[in-house]
């Protein structure tokens, strides 16, 4: 899941500093989650996959498909 979370950030031409700000929380902790030396709550995951546009599967590595799910 860090790769992930690494990659969609880069992809989106975000810092580590501007995804902490969108979650609330320090860079060093968001740092951390995408080190894998961090366990990432369902509530951060929900958030990034808001954040991206992709589905909370595609962040957990359950699907390899970045788009959404439909409503």
């Amino acid at each position: 899941m860090f790769v992930r979370i690494r990659n969609l950030r880069e992809d989106s031409d975000k810092t580590q500093k501007e995804v902490s700000q969108y979650l609330f929380c320090d860079q060093s902790l968001y740092s951390k989650y995408e080190r894998g030396l961090r366990e990432v709550p369902v509530s951060i995951v929900i958030k990034l996959a808001k954040l991206y546009n992709t589905s909370t599967d595609y962040i957990l590595g359950l699907t390899d498909r970045k788009e959404p799910y439909e409503k």
